[in-house]
């Protein structure tokens, strides 16, 4: 058990019998700001802009589908789960690691709204850099669209800074429109 701002959580490999709770974790968030990206001869810049009204974005569902949780099926997966003192999931990470150029990819990282700002999402980035530091990773890495400024903000405090842009990774989606940027920090 581990105390993250006067909240008790457990924080774990997942097991099987977590997969119903992670698929259904509710992973919407709501933000005043979002970063407008534009390509640029040299690459590309962000500016956060305000958004009136507020933008309330709900992820479609991706098919998330690991009935162990515990990466019995690859070694180099796992999913990191917070639980609260309640028994009730808090929050989750899915994580994998790629031998050939020692990258571990955070995969997908949702923390529940009554949860937030609390020290889940730092604690459970934590799980996911001591995993890589065993696989040996060089680099921790992850995707988040545009809009989410509250995660932004968030992986910019632990350590992560940009590092690329996708700008057709959401086409033909239900997140048309947006922006896939890339950030990395080292794994230490």
């Amino acid at each position: 058990m581990t105390a993250t701002k006067d909240t008790t959580y457990e924080f774990r490999t997942a097991r099987p019998e977590d997969a119903e709770a992670i698929v259904a974790l509710d992973g919407s968030f709501t933000t005043s700001t979002v970063f407008e990206v534009a390509v640029t001869d040299g690459g590309f810049v962000l500016r956060e802009v305000p958004v009136d009204p507020p933008l309330v974005k709900v992820f479609p569902d991706d098919g998330f589908d690991d009935d162990s949780g515990d990466g019995s099926a690859d070694d180099d997966d796992r999913t990191f789960v917070a639980v609260g003192a309640d028994g009730a999931l808090a929050g989750f990470a899915a994580v994998s690691y790629a031998a050939w150029n020692r990258r571990l990819t955070i995969e997908d990282i949702e923390v529940a709204p009554d949860h937030r700002g609390r020290g889940v999402g730092r604690a459970l980035i934590g799980q996911a850099a001591d995993f890589a530091r065993e696989r040996g990773a060089g680099h921790i890495w992850l995707e988040v669209t545009n809009v989410n400024a509250p995660a932004i903000h968030a992986y910019r405090r632990m350590g992560f800074a940009f590092c690329g842009l996708d700008t057709s990774l959401y086409q033909g989606t239900a997140s048309e429109g947006e922006q896939a940027l890339y950030m990395s920090m080292p794994c230490r």
